[in-house]
């Protein structure tokens, strides 16, 4: 690897967008069943990650020209290796203020900007907290980059330097995306029409056949509304997950639900994985804005949702090649399966949509723009939403890290702007793990937020078994059903429910 490179513009938009309450980091944990081995682990890291992905071994640095890459001539991984003991008897509560405080700790400019920390005296075991910088590799990269570290079995031995063998099946298969996008920026929009879905078809049809390049006007004219839209797109509603964020940051997650429940109930309305889970995300920040007396009454919360624009396969390059939507998702409704039909609506709206093109150029060009434009650009995006939310599919088999199996992985993206809340939803071996990173200031209690994706996921389970499938009902009448079934199951159970808040209609 050469010396000094030039970072692309994207990377370099990432890179720029650092701010004390919102620091540009991926943050990660990995639970283990047991005690991992630091030197084993330190062989790991060098072997499959810095032999693999020389690009951890570099630094940005900036000159009159702009910024690069540079090659740090004495690096340590000790410098980005570290550990940590919790308290005695350390459960997820402290792991949890663990990793809060190191999402809102900055890493160190003058070396390579990551860092992992083995984390010893968790629940019996150990756990790994990774902290990344945004500007080396997006979300679904670095994901790639962490299971090709992994192993199917306890036993396997670190590769050795510059051995290239491939991950394991399970790993591999998590690294799929829609498309490549390639540099320069002219030819990233013709790439990123080419493979984008459905409209990406119609693309391929114009190349097929030169004489209905007619239609091509109605693509730019598509294109030019998506930014249109963009420029134009009203805030969301505001509530108490919105505002100014501060420097403190919460991190939560709950214990995974089983994927087979969530792929049962997609099965029976005719709904995909992705639309069952995220009207459980929108059912969960209902119950905790009803807990806290805020009004739910017609809010809706708008996601920023990465869109993976890289090739299917295994992860070769790092970098940041991926776009983005924008999902309404209607806290408001009360009924979970109107909710549920309202998610999968919309999501279906965006699979012709531009927006991840268009959002791709976007920070393009912002990374070759003045710093304050660039600022000025971004925030206008990023001000207009509440959340940034990302959906993984992982292996759905058990993977071993230096000898260990993981029980459990998640990861957060940052917020940008001034958002203050990012949801990551992850399956891995059959289950679906839900966590959330919160702005102190905003939301300092995230585990009840985090509670409620579970219980909204055992709301669809009951409507689903209660629903007659001979008939469409009407979804009031189910949610009523509902409502009664959980009375009578508390009841029986001897707890007495609590008064519920008014809902809205």
């Amino acid at each position: 690897m050469a010396e000094r490179e030039r970072m692309s513009t994207v990377d370099t938009a990432w890179l720029r967008m650092d701010r004390p309450n919102n620091l540009m980091m991926i943050v990660g944990v990995l639970l283990f069943d047991g005690p991992v081995d630091a030197a084993r682990l330190r062989d790991t890291l060098e072997a499959r990650m810095l032999e693999r992905f020389p690009r951890f071994r570099q630094r940005p640095v900036q000159d009159a020209t702009g910024w690069h890459w540079e090659t740090e001539r004495r690096f340590q991984i000790d410098r980005h290796l570290r550990t940590a003991k919790l308290a005695r008897r350390g459960g997820p509560g402290a792991l949890q203020r663990f990793v809060g405080r190191l999402a809102a700790k900055p890493l160190d400019p003058r070396h390579p900007r990551w860092q992992f920390h083995l984390v010893h005296g968790y629940d019996g075991g150990s756990a790994l907290v990774i902290r990344i910088h945004h500007c080396y590799a997006d979300g679904i990269a670095l994901v790639g980059v962490m299971l090709q570290m992994t192993d199917a079995t306890p036993d396997a031995a670190p590769a050795a330097p510059g051995d290239d063998a491939p991950p394991p099946r399970s790993a591999r298969a998590a690294t799929g995306g829609l498309a490549a996008l390639l540099e320069p920026l002219p030819d990233v929009v013709r790439q990123a029409i080419r493979f984008s879905g459905k409209a990406g078809q119609k693309y391929l049809e114009l190349l097929r056949n030169p004489d209905q390049i007619v239609h091509y006007a109605g693509v730019a004219a598509q294109v030019a509304t998506e930014v249109a839209d963009l420029a134009t797109m009203p805030d969301d509603s505001r509530t108490l997950f919105k505002g100014r964020p501060t420097t403190e940051k919460r991190v939560a997650w709950a214990a995974p639900v089983p994927l087979d429940d969530v792929k049962a109930v997609g099965r029976a309305l005719g709904c995909s994985v992705n639309d069952v889970l995220l009207s459980c995300v929108a059912g969960a920040l209902r119950r905790y804005l009803v807990e806290r007396g805020a009004p739910v009454a017609g809010v809706e919360i708008r996601a920023m949702v990465p869109v993976n624009l890289r090739p299917p396969g295994r992860i070769e390059k790092l970098g940041n090649r991926f776009g983005l939507v924008t999902l309404l998702l209607p806290v408001g409704t009360v009924n979970p399966l109107m909710r549920l039909q309202q998610v999968h609506d919309r999501m279906e709206a965006l699979k012709t949509s531009y927006q991840p093109l268009v959002a791709y150029g976007i920070l393009a060009l912002a990374g070759v723009a003045p710093h304050a434009v660039q600022k000025q650009g971004l925030d206008l995006l990023a001000n207009k939403a509440t959340a940034v939310m990302t959906n993984v599919p992982g292996p759905q088999q058990p993977l071993y890290f230096a000898g260990r199996r993981i029980v459990d992985l998640m990861f957060w993206v940052p917020q940008s702007g001034d958002i203050g809340m990012g949801v990551s939803i992850l399956s891995y071996a059959g289950g679906v793990q839900f966590g959330l990173i919160t702005d102190a200031g905003r939301v300092p209690d995230p585990g009840r937020v985090v509670a409620g994706f579970g219980a909204e996921l055992e709301r669809l389970v009951l409507a689903v078994m209660m629903e007659p499938w001979d008939e469409i009902r009407d979804p009031l009448l189910v949610e009523h059903e509902i409502a009664a079934a959980g009375r009578t199951a508390n009841a029986l159970s001897g707890k007495t429910p609590r008064r519920p808040a008014k809902r809205s209609p």
